[in-house]
């Protein structure tokens, strides 16, 4: 507010102001507390050491002449201090998701540093008035005005004007808030003469640098508002629930008043003396001629009224708390943040930073909704639950949830491990995901070209022999028998597509070492996955059975690429960060890269489709393209559920956090719910098809994409079901037969035959018997028997009827299948 200006209160003498009226003399009364009277004291006994301050002042350049002359003293005094730095006042960090809503704040000191026109000009009305009237008339120190308090004050019997102008009280704030240690606050509060001199310099230097509007913008917002509240903008919405440009005039006047002491006039602690100090506030605006007499009574007539907001600062409370609490960890552990944990700690805490997040509050809500709807937080088995949704193509990570608070794991329901994540961003060693490993044996098979008809022998038990890890050193020889105690059945020969559907152990061991344990390793490798304490991940044979503990947001992300066509990304959490000026800082980029053809990914996207159709995970499906594999751990310690659509893939765990061995959920009764032994399917994937449902509702479903022929060579890998018989029906009959059975059908032209009546199916090719589902049948209707003399009359023959027949090709007219596609076979 520059002095002249309309509204400025320094200059309203100037103007013709009226004169202040004589102030009443207070004494203190026999009911003063004694908190008063010594308040009192320490406040006249402060201003006694001001005068002895003013004293030295005076004689400074006396004083002085001794040693270097009183003219290199004044220099001194007027010269700016070369330890005098302006910058780094603490302000709040602000961590959004990606719509704007806040997710957290983060700060040493509550504060939001605003511009001067963000703040009321009855609100700088207010703190002039009781703290320095003459603010505008004077320089950094004010003789006049310090004298003048000094006289009203011992006058009065206690402290109601300050003995430092709005300079000073910055400056000294200033050296408060940047001090980085106890012994460097206690000497910016120590009461020494020494100390004064030297605020009285740097504010001779403050108000050589800046002008009056800025050096009032920056005490207001430095200034503490008691309650924790810093800054005249963090106390508004503190105390009222409101901007400081909002402020009414009773509400300006209380924040001024409690400025002087912070703890006093708390009007949440201490309501009576906040509305007394807010009243002698009042007071003053009108002796000085700011306020016309009615206006001050009829505010000083008015209760106070609070609406208290109370912002606390990191992600205790918090309403997505697992996701807020990776993103401060990245900060704090990222050296792209900052060279030392101390320096990414104090950018977090002070920098005042804006973060905006990768997170979808809808996709939050919906997790949060799923996992804590099937393992509640305070569940009788004492079970917990984690999910992680990253989106294919950006690795954005779009939720992150753990059915518990934030907060000790003494307490029920609550923890500080963030179970989602990697040890680095939550402390968790993470967990055998059991099953879902078995789509990287799969993905590294179908990237060496196996078709989807390769058929291995699954038997009941699986002794590892002669398998070696990228070292090349043999692993696991001898090793313990394996078996398929919880995932599907041995003892036959399934195809890749069967094998996987089924989940079946045995044949997945058999596929690993056809395929390479190292090739197994490295194609988990290039999808991103390692284990949960950041190191690499273990070889051995029963790798693909899931051993390695890992994370529920690493398996997203892998799963993710599927989803993207072979490109995995590293997850990200942070979009960007602004710091208080406006100013972009750097953040972790987008890191993408093609791990495998979009050929290949295709193909995994075909087989785990059919986990979700006809598979373990049957029933789980969500209403548009999706893909997925369940996870079972050895004796259900812990049970997954992994899955994908174009637009976003989901990780969840479900398990024990005392140990999932020690309490294992071989028959887990929860809450009243018996569920008997825990698969994948049991619990994880209903928590996947509800949290995904919820989280993609109201978006277009992408396809994906068939895969290439070589898959097809050997057929579609789907176990052979006998093609019905449908000759002599009706055209309408045949194809819902055909179809109900899973097979696809074609209709060529109508052929002349004399065993079928017309309108009914003459041939069909391939005729009845053994075939994969999904086959198309082509047939051809009867238009009855041929006129005398042509050929085809009286029996099979070229065109004729019977198992196998042909005719002359013409093109087909195709019949779409079913929505969506085949039936499963019957049985």
């Amino acid at each position: 507010m520059p002095a002249g200006a309309e509204g400025d209160p320094g200059n309203r003498a100037a103007e013709g102001g009226a004169p202040a009226p004589p102030r009443r003399r207070r004494v203190l009364s026999p009911t003063t507390t004694r908190a008063e009277k010594a308040r009192a004291l320490r406040g006249l006994g402060a201003l006694g050491g001001l005068a002895g301050v003013l004293v030295a002042l005076m004689l400074l350049p006396t004083a002085c002449t001794a040693g270097v002359g009183a003219r290199d003293a004044a220099g001194w005094f007027g010269s700016e201090p070369v330890d005098l730095t302006t910058s780094g006042i603490p302000q709040r960090s602000t961590i959004l998701a990606a719509d704007g809503s806040k997710i957290a704040t983060f700060f040493y000191q509550n504060r939001v540093d605003v511009p001067i026109e963000r703040i009321a000009p009855v609100v700088r009305r207010a703190v002039l008035a009781i703290e320095d009237s003459r603010f505008y008339e004077h320089g950094a120190i004010d003789m006049q005005g310090t004298l003048r308090a000094l006289a009203s004050n011992l006058s009065s019997g206690q402290v109601t004007q300050g003995g430092s102008g709005i300079t000073q009280q910055y400056v000294k704030n200033l050296l408060l808030t940047q001090a980085d240690n106890a012994e460097e606050r206690e000497a910016a509060k120590e009461v020494t003469a020494a100390r004064k001199i030297r605020e009285l310099r740097y504010a001779v230097a403050v108000e050589e640098k800046f002008g009056k509007d800025e050096i009032l913008r920056r005490y207001l917002n430095i200034a503490y508002y008691g309650d924790g509240a810093y800054g005249v903008e963090a106390a508004s919405r503190h105390y009222f629930s409101k901007h400081a440009s909002e402020l009414t005039l009773p509400e300006a006047a209380l924040l001024a008043g409690i400025i002087r002491y912070p703890y006093a006039y708390d009007p949440i602690r201490h309501p009576g003396a906040a509305r007394q100090r807010r009243d002698t506030v009042l007071e003053r605006m009108a002796e000085l001629g700011w306020l016309d007499r009615a206006t001050a009574d009829a505010a000083r007539s008015r209760p106070i009224q609070l609406d208290v907001d109370n912002v606390r600062s990191g992600c205790v409370t918090s309403k997505a708390a697992f996701f807020c609490d990776y993103v401060q960890r990245e900060i704090l552990t990222n050296p792209v943040f900052g060279k030392t944990g101390k320096d990414r700690e104090k950018l977090l805490k002070r920098g005042g930073l804006t973060i905006r997040t990768t997170m979808d509050e809808r996709a939050q809500k919906a997790a949060q909704r799923a996992v804590d709807r099937h393992v509640p937080p305070k569940n009788s088995a004492h079970k917990a639950a984690a999910e992680a949704m990253v989106e294919p193509g950006t690795g954005e990570i779009k939720a992150m949830v753990v059915d518990r608070d934030l907060g000790p794991d003494r307490e029920r329901g609550k923890t500080w491990i963030n179970f989602a994540a990697d040890a680095s961003h939550g402390s968790s060693i993470g967990m055998q995901a059991g099953s879902t490993f078995k789509a990287f044996t799969l993905a590294a098979a179908l990237d060496e070209g196996m078709p989807f008809g390769t058929r291995l022998m699954a038997p009941r038990e699986f002794t590892p022999v002669g398998f070696r890890n990228c070292s090349g050193d043999r692993v696991g020889d001898p090793g313990a028998s394996l078996r398929n105690a919880a995932d599907g059945e041995g003892g036959k020969q399934f195809s890749i597509v069967t094998g996987t559907h089924h989940s079946v152990n045995t044949f997945f061991l058999a596929l690993e070492k056809k395929v390479g344990l190292c090739d197994t390793v490295k194609m988990a490798e290039r999808l991103g996955m390692r284990q949960a304490n950041g190191k690499p991940l273990q070889q051995y044979p029963a790798f693909t059975l899931g051993f390695n503990p890992v994370s529920p947001l690493r398996l997203a992300a892998a799963y993710a690429a599927f989803g993207a066509r072979g490109e995995y990304c590293e997850p990200i959490a942070i979009r960007s960060i602004r710091d208080a000026s406006g100013r972009r800082l750097k953040v972790p980029g987008r890191d993408c890269e093609r791990v495998i053809d979009e050929g290949v990914a295709d193909a995994v996207n075909f087989v785990l489709q059919g986990v979700l159709t006809k598979g373990t995970a049957r029933g789980m499906g969500i209403g548009r393209p999706a893909a997925g594999k369940t996870g079972t751990v050895d004796d259900f310690s812990a049970a997954w559920f992994a899955g994908y659509t174009p637009e976003l893939a989901a990780a969840v765990w479900v398990g024990d956090p005392r140990g999932g061995y020690r309490y294992p959920m071989g028959s887990l009764c929860m809450d009243g719910t018996c569920y008997g032994a825990v698969f994948g399917a049991t619990i994880p994937a209903p928590i996947w098809q509800q949290s995904m449902s919820g989280a993609l509702a109201g978006t277009a479903a992408s396809p994906f994409q068939r895969p290439p022929s070589l898959y097809f060579s050997k057929g579609s890998g789907e176990d052979q079901v006998k093609v019905p018989d449908v000759r002599g029906l009706k055209l309408d009959d045949a194809v819902a037969r055909l179809r109900a059975a899973g097979f696809r059908t074609e209709v060529g032209e109508p052929v002349e035959s004399g065993r079928y009546a017309k309108d009914t199916v003459a041939e069909m090719s391939p005729g009845p018997g053994p075939a994969e589902p999904g086959t198309t049948i082509r047939l051809r209707v009867s238009k009855g028997s041929a006129e005398p003399g042509e050929p085809g009359e009286g029996g099979p023959g070229p065109g004729g009827p019977g198992p196998g027949g042909t005719s002359t090709p013409s093109p087909p007219v195709t019949i779409p299948p079913l929505p969506g596609g085949p039936a499963r076979p019957p049985g």
